[in-house]
């Protein structure tokens, strides 16, 4: 430090006898005020030159960080102390490496423009730029410090990086796995041998993860745990590197051990707040059987759950293990203590700049002055999730003594008025627009308005709704909607006018029913002569017609979210009878089950599973119109055929003649990963199955008809709502099938 030599300079420089200070100088000081610097010295003006206490001052200043030397100069008594600070950093990028992703690029240099130049710093962030890429599985990565002086005085840095190389792990070696094979634990790690075609997902890349070699390990150890193995031991993994070609081996020694199975269980309560037969029916471990650790896990989180809901929302439960090595036997041991019993004093809620509170409210199962409840609480959050209102919601627990607490709602809202924007494009009906001002939260009162005006080359609809979920905040809901919709087909062109009106009761927190009325009036047009050429009795099937329906429905849903879902079911049953003063005469049934898991815990990133599956039928229990069947294809069925386009029939031109069916069932199976999750991006695989049968004895035999179909989706949370691109093929498409390759729609569940 140059200081030192100044201040020996110094000291050879005064005379023999004492100097009194007369006045203090600062030269060169930017960083620190006048006042503020005289304040850190140890020496004052009016008292003798202490060479001490000049040097003890000189590494104050130097230790704040602000200066690359100081110096200090005496004549006189007047002691000057000279500064050269530290140039500022008008300019930090970095190239070679996740160049235009900002955020990694703060997280991982944390200097900011205008900060101090300051060596050490660039070199923590040099560090931390090679441990990211060693986390991404690079080895021999190079990151090279620029820096440029400016003309100004400040100083340009750049992080230059040079990406190492990934290893490729070739082969994966087990020994001593004799119990369990190695295709039971190998999903659960990390770094796994690379497979043909690694690069289609669901099979190995064979990268390997750096930061995961010390955890996979013990994620063997835990499988083999579930399966009774308590005494199992996986040593770190012996890995053999080719740095030639970057390949690797890699090498597991296991050591099993013998199976335990479950003794006792044994569930010690501080205080008894429950019956233990109660507590016992939550247990899934069963006696005799093989211990799994898994299984002990939720075990002890279904007590606690148990037993918060009784109140005690501080409740611990202790798991613990006693083996008996001898017998090869376990006693599980549950030791619950419960605390007391908590009230909540204050429900607050944050962040909703336009939902009223009271909106907010309604969905919980909590509120001021009740017991607290752990299921309530999950409940309440999964609640405010389905109302499709908000980004996101927590419900955090503020503790405020021993028996009660506070909670705090903090939501984030979502863009629910939006103008809404779908389509797509068809050979049959060509390019399809659709555009809506639809608002699922008018001004923040939970009430739903839509206006929707749709057009193609072969399709008007124009409608208008408005929906109460909760009329006066009960549990009641009421809706109302009028429509007018104009379709025309090849043969024939359907004119249909209706209202809609209805009300309906949540009974439970999951399921609720509505009882609705629809009146509609539809004509046909344009009815090309030809298309009764096949059967004549088809003509009764256009005639003009009147429908009054009445609908009662029933539906489950404990999803957790109303968009974006990833857990629970969503199953509805609705049926339908038209004949009240009208002239259509029917009875439909439609049912339809969807299935969400999400699989963050199971495979370490936020991947989601849906399965979704309808079946619909209807009964001619006097008059059921052409337009009252039902269709397959597009969103909703099959995608990759034509919306509405099946089934048809062969006319004896050869031409196909599209006519309803009385039944049709179809299932999709999804499979949604994060593309872009910053951006709120989605990518998303299906492949869909259908089947309609068409059920009218007057065409004849008509063979059901089955379709296949499969693609990609991009999803995405725009700013104007849920947005859906659908880009799909068919499964061997017969030569009349009416395909489409694209779809897109927004506003709608994924």
């Amino acid at each position: 430090m140059k200081f030192i030599h100044a201040v020996s300079a110094l000291m050879l420089s005064l005379p023999l006898f004492a100097t009194t200070i007369t006045e203090i100088k600062f030269v060169g000081m930017v960083h620190i005020s006048e006042s503020i610097a005289k304040s850190m010295l140890s020496i004052r003006e009016g008292e003798p030159l202490d060479l001490e206490a000049v040097d003890a001052s000189v590494k104050k200043f130097y230790k704040q960080g602000y200066f690359t030397d100081i110096w200090v100069d005496e004549k006189d008594g007047v002691v000057i102390f000279h500064f050269v600070e530290k140039p500022i950093i008008s300019k930090i990028s970095m190239s070679g490496w996740k160049e235009s992703d900002k955020d990694v690029q703060s997280s991982l240099l944390q200097i900011k423009k205008g900060a101090l130049y300051d060596e050490k710093r660039l070199l923590e962030a040099k560090k931390r730029i090679i441990a990211a890429l060693s986390q991404e599985g690079k080895i021999d990565s190079v990151v090279e410090i620029e820096t440029e002086y400016l003309d100004n005085g400040s100083v340009a840095v750049e992080f230059k990086v040079n990406e190492g190389e990934t290893i490729i792990i070739e082969e994966m070696q087990y020994s001593g796995n004799e119990g369990l094979e190695a295709e039971v634990f190998e999903p659960q790690i990390a770094n796994k041998a690379h497979q043909w075609m690694g690069w289609f997902w669901g099979r190995n890349d064979g990268k390997m993860q750096l930061a995961e070699l010390g955890y996979d390990p013990l994620r063997i150890r835990d499988v083999y745990m579930q399966y009774g193995y308590l005494d199992a031991k996986i040593d770190e993994p012996f890995t053999r590197v080719d740095f030639d070609s970057y390949t690797a081996q890699m090498s597991y020694q296991i050591s099993e051990g013998d199976v335990y199975r479950t003794s006792g269980i044994v569930l010690s309560q501080q205080k008894e707040v429950i019956d233990e037969a109660t507590l016992r029916e939550v247990v899934r471990l069963k006696l005799q059987e093989p211990f799994n650790i898994k299984t002990f896990r939720e075990d002890a989180d279904r007590i606690k759950t148990k037993i918060a809901d009784l109140g005690y929302a501080f409740v611990q439960v202790v798991p613990d293990l006693r083996k008996d090595k001898e017998n090869k036997t376990v006693e599980v041991v549950f030791r619950i203590t419960p605390g007391e019993k908590v009230y909540i004093r204050n429900v607050i809620i944050a962040g909703n700049g336009r939902t009223l509170d009271r909106i907010i409210r309604r969905e919980l199962y909590l509120g001021p002055g009740e017991r607290y409840n752990l299921t309530d609480l999950r409940d309440s959050k999964n609640s405010l999730g389905r109302t499709g209102f908000f980004e996101s919601s927590t419900i955090e627990e503020k503790r405020i003594d021993e028996r009660t607490m506070d909670l705090v709602v903090k939501v984030k809202e979502a863009p629910t008025g939006n103008i809404q924007l779908g389509g797509g494009y068809g050979s049959y009906g060509g390019i399809l627009l659709s555009v809506g001002v639809n608002d699922r939260n008018l001004f923040g009162s939970g009430i739903n308005v839509g206006i929707k005006v749709e057009h193609s080359q072969r399709t008007k609809n124009y409608s208008f709704n408005i929906s109460n979920p909760r009329l006066n905040d009960s549990d009641f809901s009421g809706n109302f909607s009028i429509y007018k919709s104009i379709y025309e087909y090849n043969d024939y062109t359907v004119n249909s006018d209706g209202i809609t009106m209805g009300i309906g009761h949540r009974f439970t927190r999951f399921i609720s029913g509505y009882l609705g009325y629809n009146y509609a009036s539809v004509s046909y047009d344009d009815i090309d002569p030809n298309y009764f050429v096949l059967n004549p009795q088809l003509k009764q099937y256009f005639e003009s017609y009147n429908k009054s329906s009445v609908t009662i429905s029933a539906n489950f849903d404990n999803t957790d979210d109303y968009y974006l879902p990833r857990r629970g079911w969503a199953i509805s049953q609705s049926f339908e009878k038209a004949g009240i003063g009208a002239d259509a005469n029917f009875f439909k049934s439609r049912s339809t089950i969807n299935k969400y898991n999400g699989l963050q815990e199971y495979i370490g990133f936020d991947a989601i599973f849906r399965w979704k599956n309808r079946y619909f039928a209807a009964a001619d229990t006097g008059f059921l119109p052409q337009a009252e069947g039902f269709y397959m294809g597009g969103l909703g069925s099959v995608r990759g055929y034509e919306s509405y386009s099946l089934p048809y029939i062969i006319d004896q031109n050869g031409n196909a003649v599209r006519v309803s069916a009385t039944q049709t069932a179809s299932s999709n199976v999804e499979m949604s990963f994060p593309l872009v999750p910053k951006a709120k991006m989605r990518f998303s695989l299906f492949y869909d199955v259908g089947w309609i049968h068409t059920g009218r004895p007057e065409l004849g035999t008509v063979p059901d008809m089955f379709r296949m179909g499969y693609g990609v989706g991009l999803e995405w949370f725009s700013p104007v709502g849920p947005l859906q691109l659908v880009f799909a093929n068919p499964v061997n498409p017969e030569s009349n099938d009416k395909v489409s390759h694209f779809e897109f729609t927004i506003g709608q569940r994924f």
